[in-house]
């Protein structure tokens, strides 16, 4: 399903549940130590897709440890995203000679709380979305929104190092031809969040809200 957001060059593997088979390296096991055996299912899935998408770049398996913001720490020249939602779990991963970073994300196709949604949208993007939930309201747009900043969250940080916030974004949607562009507002100090546009495309199906963004080259100042 994801492979219908991704542009060539970029490899995944995706369950629709957790897999018996998935298993991980002792280093690994410590990040989920403390957590229930649901937990522990969905983190296991999501390295053992990981590792499935590595192998289709060639890359030999290793442990995949958690690094700042909790995201995984990808083998050198490699840049990926993982998420996980309900049933359903994906990993996503490139050269990064090919892409400079990725971002997925996965969420149930259900109203997003409004005090989430007047907290990460701008005054824009809560008209846009109450004007799509009008007229086509078997697409949860709020959630959407969230899904569409989630992502962007993921592909921006790892290039930064820091999240400019969810507030300080444009997003320009597609309501017909699942793309939009995400562009990063100037933060309150210059030059520290990558500026300039993001792509990615969205769908609906199987209840899951999914979006996809990529970054093909590394950002300018500015």
């Amino acid at each position: 399903m994801i492979e219908e957001l991704l542009p060539p060059g970029v490899e995944h593997a995706e369950a629709f549940g957790d897999l018996a088979s998935a298993w991980l390296y002792p280093a690994e096991e410590s990040a989920v130590a403390g957590a229930g055996p649901e937990r522990r299912a969905e983190f296991a899935t999501a390295r053992h897709l990981a590792r499935r998408a590595l192998s289709r770049l060639e890359v030999a398996p290793s442990p995949l440890l958690a690094g700042p913001r909790r995201a995984p720490q990808w083998p050198a020249g490699v840049v990926g995203s993982i998420t996980h939602c309900a049933s359903y779990r994906v990993a996503v991963v490139a050269r990064r000679r090919v892409f400079a970073s990725l971002g997925v994300d996965a969420e149930p196709n259900e109203p997003l709380p409004v005090t989430v949604l007047r907290r990460i949208a701008t005054e824009r993007e809560l008209a846009w979305v109450a004007d799509l939930l009008v007229r086509r309201p078997e697409v949860r747009w709020d959630r959407l929104l969230f899904s569409v900043k989630e992502s962007l969250y993921k592909a921006c940080t790892p290039l930064a190092g820091q999240w400019p916030g969810y507030d300080r974004t444009d997003i320009v949607l597609d309501a017909a031809g699942l793309a939009f562009s995400a562009r990063l507002l100037p933060g309150p100090r210059p030059g520290l969040p990558p500026y300039g546009t993001f792509d990615g495309r969205w769908l609906v199906r199987r209840d899951l809200v999914l979006t996809a963004v990529t970054r093909s080259e590394r950002p300018g100042p500015g």
